[in-house]
Formats: C-alpha cells, sequence, structure tokens
C-alpha cells in the first residue's frame, strides 16, 4: 500500500508539473510566447545599427546583473518584472530541474513521515503497555513525524507554485485547484482505507490534468470521451461527503475517549477498542435514580433510541457505576424493561471518573475513530418539564453522525442523581 502510495504522488506531482514546466505544448501559452517573439523580432527591425548595438548590451548587462542576484532579489525582480508587462516570468531549464529535485527529495521525506506514522499507529494500539518513559518518546516521535510531513507538503506547494507559472499565464485563484491538496486527500484516504478507493480517484485526477494540458485552462469536470474513468461520470466534488464524514467522524473533532475494559453484569467482556470503526454511545445508568428511571418507566427513551440506530453501526452501552449496586438487580432490569444492550459493572468507579461522569443519566457519544463528539444530558426536559419542543441531544447528534454531517451540539450540561462512587 505505501508503494503505491508514493507512486500515486509521484504520478500526481508529475502531472502537476507537466502542464507548467512544458507548457510550450499548450496552445494558448504557445500562443502567447508567438506573440512576444514576433513583437519583439518587429522592434529589433526597426531599430538602427547603433540601437541594435545598445539594445544588445542593455541585454548583456541585466543578464549578468540577474545572475549576480540572491535568490531573494531574483524572486522580487520577477514580481516587478511580472508587475510590469503582465503574466508569469518563465523558469529557466535549470531552475526547473532545480525544483523537481527538491519534489523528489521531499517526496522522499514525506515517504518517511508516513511510514513513522504507521510505525506509530502500531505503539498507540498497546498504550497500556508502554512505560512513561517509552510513552514520551512515542509523543515526541508523532510530533516530530508529523511536523516533518506538513514541512514537505508546503515545500512541494512552493515549488509545484513554480513550476506551475513557467512559460503559462496564471490563472484566477477561484479556477485553480492546487494538485498538492489532492495528493494529501489521496494520501489520508490510502491511510485509512488500505488504498481501496485511490484508483477511480487517481484516474479522474489525470483525465482531469490531460484535459488543462489540451485546453489550457482547468476544468473540474466535463463528459466527454477524453475521460479515462467513464463507468463513474460523476464530477470529483461529489467525493467531498465522504471526506466530511471523516472529519466529523474523529480524524480531527474531539478528544480522545478513555479506552476500558469492563465485564457486564451477565459476564460478558466488553473494550472499547472492541468497537473501533462504530459509533458507540454510553449511558452512565442508576436503576434506583428516579431521573434514570424515567427514561425508562414513563418514557422508553433509552430502549427506543437504542433500537432506532441499531442497524445504522451504532452501539449502546450502559455503565452502571454506583458503588454498592449488586449483579442480580441489574439483571432484573434489564429483563423487565427489555434492554437490547449490556449494562457494564463499574463498580469500582474508574471508568466513570476516566470520563467524568457526573450525574445518571450522563451521556457520552464516541465516533468511528475513538473521539467523544458529544457530551452532557439526554435532552433538555427533565422529568418531562418541557411539554412540547423537547430537543433529544444524544438522538440529534446519532442523527447528524450517520448521515455524515458536524455534531452541532457537542457538550450540554448533565442533569440526574449524582453517581455514586466508592469512597477513595
Amino acid at each position: 500500500m505505501k508503494r503505491y502510495l508514493i507512486s500515486t504522488i509521484t504520478v500526481l506531482t508529475l502531472l502537476a508539473v507537466a502542464p507548467g514546466a512544458f507548457a510550450q505544448n499548450e496552445e494558448t501559452a504557445g500562443q502567447r510566447v508567438l506573440q512576444q517573439q514576433e513583437n519583439m523580432r518587429q522592434r529589433f527591425q526597426n531599430m538602427s545599427e547603433a540601437e541594435r548595438e545598445k539594445f544588445r548590451a542593455e541585454l548583456q548587462e541585466r543578464r549578468e546583473r540577474f545572475q549576480n542576484m540572491s535568490e531573494e532579489e531574483r524572486e522580487k525582480f520577477r514580481a516587478e518584472m511580472q508587475q510590469r508587462f503582465g503574466g508569469r516570468i518563465s523558469l529557466g531549464r535549470e531552475d526547473q530541474l532545480k525544483a523537481i529535485e527538491t519534489i523528489e527529495e521531499q517526496v522522499a521525506k514525506l515517504k518517511a513521515a508516513i511510514q513513522n506514522v504507521e510505525i506509530g499507529r502500531e505503539e498507540r494500539s498497546r498504550w497500556r503497555e508502554l512505560s512513561e518513559e517509552e510513552r514520551a518518546r512515542f509523543i515526541e516521535k508523532s510530533q516530530k513525524a508529523r511536523g516533518e510531513r506538513q514541512k514537505a507538503i508546503r515545500t512541494i506547494e512552493q515549488q509545484l507554485a513554480k513550476l506551475r507559472g513557467s512559460g503559462r499565464p496564471q490563472q484566477p485563484k477561484a479556477d485553480r485547484q492546487p494538485p498538492i491538496g489532492e495528493i494529501k486527500a489521496i494520501h489520508d484516504l490510502a491511510v485509512k482505507e488500505n488504498a481501496t478507493q485511490t484508483a477511480g480517484r487517481l484516474q479522474r485526477l489525470i483525465a482531469r490534468f490531460q484535459r488543462e494540458s489540451r485546453q489550457g485552462r482547468p476544468q473540474e469536470s466535463q463528459p466527454g470521451p477524453e475521460r479515462l474513468d467513464r463507468p463513474s461520470r460523476e464530477r470529483p466534488d461529489r467525493e467531498r461527503p465522504a471526506r466530511q464524514r471523516r472529519d466529523v467522524q474523529g480524524e480531527s473533532p474531539g478528544k480522545r475517549a478513555p479506552e476500558f475494559e469492563l465485564n457486564s453484569f451477565d459476564g460478558k467482556s466488553v473494550s472499547l477498542s472492541g468497537y473501533r470503526g462504530k459509533i458507540v454511545v454510553l449511558e452512565w445508568f442508576n436503576f434506583e435514580c428516579p431521573l434514570s428511571r424515567y427514561h425508562y418507566e414513563t418514557k422508553n427513551t433509552m430502549v427506543e433510541l437504542a433500537n432506532k440506530y441499531k442497524g445504522k453501526n451504532v452501539v449502546w452501552l450502559a455503565v452502571n457505576s454506583t458503588s454498592h449496586t449488586t449483579p442480580e438487580p441489574n439483571k432484573t432490569f434489564a429483563k423487565r424493561h427489555g434492554l437490547p444492550y449490556l449494562i457494564l459493572d463499574d463498580r469500582s468507579g474508574k471508568v466513570g471518573r476516566a470520563y467524568g461522569a457526573k450525574t445518571t443519566p450522563h451521556m457520552y457519544v464516541i465516533n468511528t475513530r475513538g473521539n467523544l463528539v458529544y457530551e452532557g444530558a439526554i435532552d433538555d426536559s427533565p422529568m418531562g418539564r418541557k411539554k412540547e419542543g423537547v430537543i433529544n441531544y444524544v438522538d440529534n447528534a446519532l442523527a447528524e453522525l450517520t448521515t455524515g454531517k458536524a455534531v452541532s451540539t457537542a457538550k450540554t450540561k448533565p442533569y440526574g442523581c449524582t453517581v455514586k462512587y466508592a469512597n477513595k
């Protein structure tokens, strides 16, 4: 998969470079260069011999002055020429090759950073087994790998920007799609999904760059015989909801949910890591609490909500951190009310304290990547105080997560009886 990823980045990099670095073959850029050459030729022909000698001397002086400039002075000179004459100043052949060499170096660094991330995932899976010193080293290594990855990406973007402007007029920002952005998206997709969806997306990008090379301007998607990916005719933008879901369900938002391993009161072993890839709802529960019982005896809130999302990649777990509770009453309660989920035994209070559970009920929603995206009350109507317009925060969060949307309300104030923890 890693070899495939690097090949993907290399191909895309060359495709991104090609329209700029070899713009002589593009119709629009070629016409511009030919027109400039024709204008210069006519001016030169109309000069006297003395004027021609003076012109040659000025060109030689400018060439020598440019060669003696620092890189910063050259950039400033290019900017002045662009503002004065319009268009872009072409990179010389040596500068183009130097930019490509820099890109190749950064691709190698990007590969190394990605490999470090893969190693980090293995260490993260056995986090609890690591010593404090090993954890500190792991955190330092992860931060360094992320920094190197971002630095490599920025450098590649800068070099591509140089090559993209070589011999080719700059296009309005609204019309441009930075190729490195697509490269990063494909990298993230390949790492997460083991490269299973990259082939189709890569073909669409190849087709798009080919169209840009022939037409001299970018077009997002234009169905036609030149498309390589004929079975999938949708615009590339239509893949964005899938990326949004990844963002929503835990690649970045929300803090990491504390890992735990508990037994249910009927003897089944449960761990949070065992539900990786699923949305998990944790309900802090105490059948002795009137506000907790309300949602089972007066309203069937919890059971109905759990059943509503049972077939939508959602797992519901009740957690009882009441220090004096015993297994039998919990099993009797579950049977009497037809609970479609387990009640976990946290009489030690270790998991409840790790999550900061304060009341029964106190709700937590964990996304598919193991991040907390909601914590707080089940709704805004303790003991049915509101007669209409009740907002069920957990229902809203699950509806948003299961349809690829961001969780609009991430935290509320919980209500209920205090959790009866054991004394420390």
